[in-house]
């Protein structure tokens, strides 16, 4: 009864999901608080949302292949549910079949347990026949962005970029040196991995740190995080604003680095978000922060930070497509629009002049997104550059693909204004 409950639970955030402009992580978790799931319940719940999203055009392919006459979604939804444990998490056929059966309505549980039983006696030649299809398919990416990436990183990284996306994320978290260090960290949470060549990171493959998490030892967050910061290189008394701070992940990184000495304004737009930000920083212990609640793309900067000295060093990790970590984003390739990428350029391009007047002379500035394409990157920083009213030096650039990092996608330049 508990997993019939998972995958109903599964079945009734697809349906939100298709119907409401939510994305999918806050679809799944106002399903899930409402269902009185067990976590193994809740774990199964999520596998089976998540999966169905990360390949959606190939189960469509597969129940176009068992059902040519139309369906309506809510009966699609179920065959996609049950080809995906049959098909790709490989649930006992009995189950998976039986389960997906009783999520139908009555009048339709005829025709969803025979086109079930009709994908299990074709399995081979349906799982054939879809290994000959394209890597749109094969795969569930738009069209576009398998263009777009073949263009940038050529067909084999392509491939591998895609088959990254359909992983389950890794839980790695950074080690809060303003309360713990890596030794007495390793200590206490044995659990934890140190990560090669990350020795401040480490992962979580047993089971989710919610005490080291609730203690402020550590953070949830991708090393590729860490590139911004790493370039950006605060140091202890400096004054530094952090333009798009939300969650906190890379203030509370900065502040260790700054050995909480000196100052950090971090702003952001969204007030829920900045009250996520106000609680991250204050269980992480950092003490030499402010919030502000600024939107960037108004015309005023803040008066708080026009009346104070200017920065030593400034941050934007800028809002983008996120297509460098599409694996966490389970549901932003299918939210896409082509011209989403020059869209976001242009508030990006807004937010990094607003914030140019804030930085000193000879400070530095490091432009950072999770995106992997050139419109969002380095196209944006030869278009700051190019702006006549100031001048720059480029001094570096750090960037992190999945298929030749193993870690998200990350995009950094840093910047030093020299007039």
């Amino acid at each position: 009864m508990a997993l019939l409950s998972a995958r109903r639970a599964a079945l009734d955030a697809l349906r939100k999901w298709q119907t409401q402009k939510q994305f999918a992580d806050s679809v799944l978790s106002s399903v899930l608080s409402s269902e009185q799931l067990g976590a193994s319940d809740r774990a199964f719940a999520q596998e089976l949302f998540y999966g169905v999203l990360r390949n959606v055009i190939l189960l469509d392919f597969w129940i176009g292949r068992l059902r040519s006459s139309r369906l309506n979604a809510d009966l699609r939804d179920i065959l996609r549910l049950g080809l995906y444990q049959l098909f790709l998490l490989n649930v006992p056929a009995h189950a998976a079949v039986y389960e997906s059966v009783d999520l139908a309505q009555a009048k339709n549980r005829g025709l969803v347990n025979a086109i079930l039983r009709s994908a299990l006696r074709q399995r081979e030649s349906l799982q054939a026949e879809a290994s000959g299809q394209t890597l749109a398919v094969r795969t569930s990416h738009p069209e576009f962005l398998i263009d777009r990436w073949q263009n940038s990183f050529g067909a084999e990284a392509t491939a591998e970029l895609c088959a990254w996306n359909n992983e389950p994320p890794r839980v790695y978290a950074r080690i809060n040196h303003l309360k713990i260090d890596d030794e007495e960290f390793s200590r206490t949470y044995p659990d934890a991995r140190p990560l090669p060549g990350r020795p401040s990171f480490s992962e979580f493959s047993a089971r989710f740190p919610s005490d080291a998490l609730a203690s402020g030892h550590c953070y949830i967050q991708d090393p590729s995080t860490a590139l911004a910061c790493e370039l950006l290189d605060p140091q202890p008394g400096e004054r530094i604003l952090d333009a798009c701070a939300a969650p906190g992940g890379k203030t509370s990184l900065l502040a260790a680095m700054m050995q909480n000495r000196g100052t950090i304004e971090a702003c952001d737009r969204d007030p829920k978000r900045l009250q996520i930000l106000q609680e991250n920083l204050s269980r992480l212990g950092v003490e030499i922060s402010r919030t502000v609640c600024h939107d960037w793309r108004s015309n005023l900067s803040p008066s708080a930070l026009k009346s104070a000295q200017l920065f030593d060093r400034i941050l934007v990790d800028a809002p983008c497509t996120n297509t460098g970590v599409m694996r966490r984003r389970i549901d932003v390739r299918w939210r896409l629009q082509p011209d989403e990428f020059r869209r976001m350029q242009e508030q990006q391009l807004i937010i990094l002049n607003a914030v140019v007047p804030l930085l000193r002379p000879q400070g530095v500035l490091v432009y950072s997104t999770c995106s992997l394409e050139p419109e969002e990157n380095e196209h944006v920083v030869e278009q700051l550059v190019a702006n006549a009213s100031t001048s720059w030096r480029r001094d570096a650039v750090k960037v992190s693909l999945p298929f030749r990092d193993g870690l998200d996608g990350a995009y950094a330049a840093r910047l030093t204004r020299t007039r």
